[in-house]
C-alpha cells in the first residue's frame, strides 16, 4: 500500500519521535499572501525599514506564519484523523524567522488518554520546529482528538502530561534581538501607547469585523501544507454533525491577532503561547470579532527595551465584542469560538 490513511488512536506510542514531512522554504512570496489573506499591519513584520531602524537585520517573519507552518507540518502524522484540535500550552517561540530560511518539525508524543466512548482518544504531543541551520524557533505543545480504527483495539500506555499554565517571563525575548526603543516611531507603528501604557484587568475592544469567505480560508489552510480531510472535502463532510467543512482553527488565530492592531499596534511579537482552546467552530460567511483582556504585564530579566504584556483574546463569530462576551455559567457565551492565551512583547 503505497497512499497513507494516516494515523489513528491506537497508532500513537508515548515516548515517540516523529520526524515530518516537507521541508518548507518560505519567502517574502508567502509573507505578503499572508498579509493578504489577514490584512496584519505589524510594523517589525511589515517593513524592512522600520525592521531595520529598531535593530532588526530585515523585517522577520510574521511569527503565526511561522506556527502554522510548523503545524501544517505536523498534520499528516498527527491529525489527519483527528474530531478536533483541542488547545495549546507551552509554545514559545525560540528565534527570529526570517524569508528565506527553510522550517522543518519534529513531533515527541508526550501523552494518551482513550475517551470512555472507545471510538476516540487524546493524542498529546511536543512540537519543534526547525531553521535549515538546526537551529530550533519554535515549539509548543498541543492535544487533539484523534478517531480509532478499531474500537477494541486499546493504548499501550496511557498517560495526560503536566503542562504549564503559562510560560514563565525569564523565557520570553529569545526570538526577539535587542531593539532599539528611541527608534520605534509612534506614527508608523500606528500606536502612542507603549508598556507602561497598558494595566492588568484593561480590556480593549478590537471593534472591526472580518467575514470569512470559502476560498480564503482554503488557501490559507493549503498555503500551510495542512492536510486535515476536515478543511477541505466537502463530500466527506456532508456526512457529519456539522454538514460542511469546518475552518482551521490557526485561521481563526490570524484573525483575531490582526483585528487585535486596533488596540495593541505596538504589541509587534508574539514571544509565547500560553494557552489556547477553539470553543466553537467557524463557517465560511461568519463574521469574526475580537477583544482582548490585559491579564498581566511584566518587566524582562535583562531588558530595558520591551516589556511584555499576557494577552487574552477572545474571537466571536457574527457578534461584535462591545459587552465583552466570554465565559458564563455553564461554559462560554455562545458566539465564542476562540480563547487565546498569549505573552507579547511592547517597546518600553
Amino acid at each position: 500500500m503505497k497512499t497513507s490513511p494516516g494515523r489513528y488512536f491506537e497508532d500513537f506510542r508515548i515516548g515517540e519521535t516523529i520526524r515530518h514531512a516537507t521541508p518548507r522554504t518560505v519567502t517574502v512570496g508567502d509573507a505578503a499572501l499572508y498579509t493578504a489573506l489577514y490584512g496584519s499591519r505589524f510594523a517589525p513584520q511589515s517593513a524592512d525599514s522600520f525592521a531595520a531602524a529598531i535593530g532588526y537585520p530585515r523585517a522577520p517573519l510574521d511569527d503565526l506564519l511561522v506556527f502554522h507552518t510548523v503545524f501544517g507540518k505536523s498534520v499528516p502524522d498527527i491529525s489527519l484523523n483527528a474530531v478536533a484540535n483541542l488547545g495549546y500550552a507551552g509554545g514559545r517561540f525560540l528565534a527570529p524567522v526570517y524569508p528565506g530560511d527553510t522550517l522543518t518539525a519534529v513531533s515527541e508524543v508526550i501523552g494518551l488518554k482513550e475517551n470512555s466512548n472507545r471510538q476516540t482518544g487524546v493524542v498529546y504531543v511536543r512540537t519543534r520546529g526547525f531553521n535549515g541551520q538546526g537551529t530550533a524557533v519554535l515549539e509548543y505543545c498541543r492535544w487533539v482528538m484523534v478517531r480509532k480504527l478499531s474500537e477494541a483495539a486499546r493504548p499501550h500506555r496511557e498517560e495526560v502530561p503536566q503542562l504549564p499554565d503559562a510560560v514563565a517571563p525569564a523565557w520570553l525575548g529569545l526570538a526577539c534581538p535587542p531593539i532599539d526603543r528611541n527608534a520605534w516611531d509612534v506614527a508608523l507603528s500606528g500606536s502612542p501607547h507603549r508598556f507602561g501604557d497598558y494595566s492588568a484587568g484593561e480590556r480593549i475592544d478590537h471593534v472591526d469585523g472580518m467575514t470569512v469567505e470559502e476560498a480564503e480560508h482554503q488557501l490559507a489552510t493549503r498555503l500551510y501544507q495542512n492536510t486535515a480531510k476536515v478543511h477541505f472535502d466537502q463530500h466527506a463532510a456532508a456526512g457529519t454533525r456539522f454538514g460542511r467543512r469546518l475552518i482551521y482553527g490557526g485561521h481563526v488565530i490570524s484573525l483575531a491577532r490582526a483585528l487585535s492592531f486596533n488596540g495593541l499596534a505596538n504589541a509587534f511579537h508574539v514571544a509565547a503561547i500560553n494557552g489556547g482552546r477553539h470553543v466553537a467552530p467557524l463557517f465560511a460567511g461568519d463574521t469574526v470579532y475580537a477583544w482582548s483582556e490585559i491579564l498581566e504585564t511584566s518587566e524582562l530579566p535583562g531588558r530595558s527595551d520591551v516589556g511584555a504584556l499576557r494577552i487574552r483574546t477572545l474571537a466571536t463569530k457574527n457578534q461584535p465584542c462591545a459587552e465583552f462576551p466570554g465565559r458564563v455559567e455553564g461554559g462560554y457565551h455562545p458566539a465564542v469560538i476562540l480563547d487565546f492565551d498569549y505573552w507579547a512583547l511592547i517597546p518600553r
